[in-house]
């Protein structure tokens, strides 16, 4: 991955800081509540949900068990239509890949689809320094691009703006870019889509290099898809002579049967809806049809380690649709800012640190930022063990801390900041394996209650700084047990 956000804290920082803007807790409230109670309903409408939701799992685990086989017959089926495949490994390959092929073309601007990939190999930036133009024609990304953002939501890029802001970024930015913000724009839903409605449409009838990346794409035929609910990605995708589409080598399906699948399921998760207002299908390329040359860039960069752990492999189910995000306590509280990364929320907190493994502090923090409560899970619609995996990827951390790898040999990397923990664990082994230990233990703790302090020092400062400890009862379950069942109570109570 090609790192965090430039001069991004640790999450517990970033978070505390969030936490004080009373506007972005107003802001991602009423929007998260409001996605999620649409989905609730639109979800409840299909007596199948569970079984369709076991389907995309099965279909996921399917695909990434047999992943090579998949790839390799996509490349083949997408060559075949008359495409191009290029691979990259990282960012940087990537990068370089869609810089080259950009500039083979003579132009020096492209306008893209929506697209996380690109968002994550930072192809924006990669463009500019080549000097090319990258124009977002998504609403929210075009938010974000004009406001010198950073995007805080999978789906809803700009969720953490209110229609105020947007329209003061309108007035102000879109002059700069292009086409300026009509007088007198105001707040309104219609009149800020009108404002960017005309702002895009001349930058789509003169470009000649789009850039996309894809939800899915189907092995037997060679076929991408993108989905959207504002057409703006069906302009970039059939308007420039050029499309060239970065794609993470997990998106992959086997057969059109599998799609369907997902079809049904992405936009009841995300927008509430039935189905996508532009579902949008290509093929290689056809004479007369959409653009002459066809570019398909597959991205690892840090897929196939993911790939490599059984427990956090399952990560590369998801098909972004944010359903986890709109129902997690911490991320409706801390927003998508306090990730340091373009995949916030739930997932992000257990995609980035596989991706980018965790030698960051960010990293590090991510599989920390969740009260571990199972919403997310109970929400995913391929039944991704969301907590399952923090608590893998915490223990991970504790035990070893970031993994490094030289050739066939991989080393763990000591972890910092966890020693404490350790040896609280260590501590608590051997207490629970000498029941005489444990029992002297807790008459011990009970007989000094008084004197116990409300907080601790050191760590544990940042749990007890808005929490009291809790308060040692005044005997034990073990002396409890033995003051009211008689003698023979010592015996059954180890």
């Amino acid at each position: 991955m090609s790192g965090t956000f430039v001069g991004m804290p640790s999450f517990p920082q970033a978070a505390h800081e969030a936490l004080r803007n009373t506007t972005l807790r107003a802001n991602l409230r009423h929007a998260t509540h409001t996605i999620r109670d649409r989905r609730a309903k639109a979800v409840a409408e299909l007596d199948d949900w569970a079984e369709l939701r076991e389907a995309g799992k099965q279909i996921k685990d399917h695909t990434l068990r047999h992943l090579d086989t998949y790839l390799i017959q996509l490349e083949e089926s997408v060559t075949a239509a008359g495409g191009s495949v290029h691979w990259a490994a990282d960012a940087e390959e990537a990068n370089r890949i869609v810089a080259d092929l950009v500039k083979a073309t003579g132009e020096s601007e492209v306008v893209k689809v929506k697209s996380m990939a690109t968002q994550e190999i930072g192809l924006n930036e990669a463009l500019e320094a080549e000097g090319i133009a990258a124009y977002e024609t998504d609403l929210a990304e075009l938010i974000v691009q004009l406001g010198d953002d950073r995007p805080s939501h999978i789906l809803v890029p700009a969720i953490h703006r209110n229609r105020g802001e947007i329209r003061d970024i309108f007035a102000r930015e879109m002059g700069r870019w292009g086409r300026s913000a009509p007088e007198g724009l105001t707040d309104t839903p219609a009149e800020l889509a009108e404002a960017a409605r005309l702002h895009l449409r001349e930058k789509f009838l003169r470009a000649k290099v789009g850039v996309s990346g894809a939800n899915f794409m189907v092995a037997e035929t060679g076929t991408l898809v993108v989905v959207e609910s504002e057409g703006n990605g069906r302009m970039c995708l059939t308007l420039p002579e050029t499309l060239i589409s970065v794609v993470g080598i997990e998106k992959v399906v086997p057969t059109w049967r599998d799609l369907e699948v997902f079809l049904q399921t992405l936009p009841r998760s995300s927008t509430a809806e039935r189905m996508n207002p532009y579902t949008s299908m290509w093929t290689g390329t056809t004479d007369g049809d959409g653009p002459r040359t066809f570019h398909l860039v597959l991205l690892d960069n840090g897929r196939t380690d993911t790939l490599a752990d059984d427990v956090g492999r399952q990560a590369l189910r998801c098909i972004r649709c944010s359903a986890c995000l709109n129902v997690c306590p911490v991320y409706e509280r801390a927003g998508g800012h306090a990730y340091g990364s373009v995949y916030p929320g739930p997932i992000g907190a257990i995609l980035s640190p596989q991706l980018r493994g965790t030698a960051s502090e960010i990293d590090a923090s991510l599989p920390y930022a969740s009260t571990l409560c199972g919403a997310c899970y109970d929400v995913c619609p391929v039944a991704i063990d969301i907590p399952e995996v923090l608590v893998h990827l915490r223990e991970r951390i504790a035990q070893g801390g970031a993994a490094t790898r030289d050739g066939n040999r991989v080393t763990l990397k000591p972890a910092k900041g966890h020693a404490a923990e350790r040896a609280a664990m260590r501590a608590a082994q051997w207490a629970f394996r000498h029941p005489g230990a444990l029992a002297a233990g807790q008459r011990l703790a009970a007989r000094t209650r008084r004197f116990h302090p409300r907080t601790v020092p050191g760590p544990g400062r940042a749990w007890t700084a808005t929490r009291d400890l809790p308060t040692v009862p005044a005997e034990s379950f073990r002396d409890w047990w033995q003051r009211t069942h008689g003698t023979g109570a010592k015996e059954t109570g180890r």
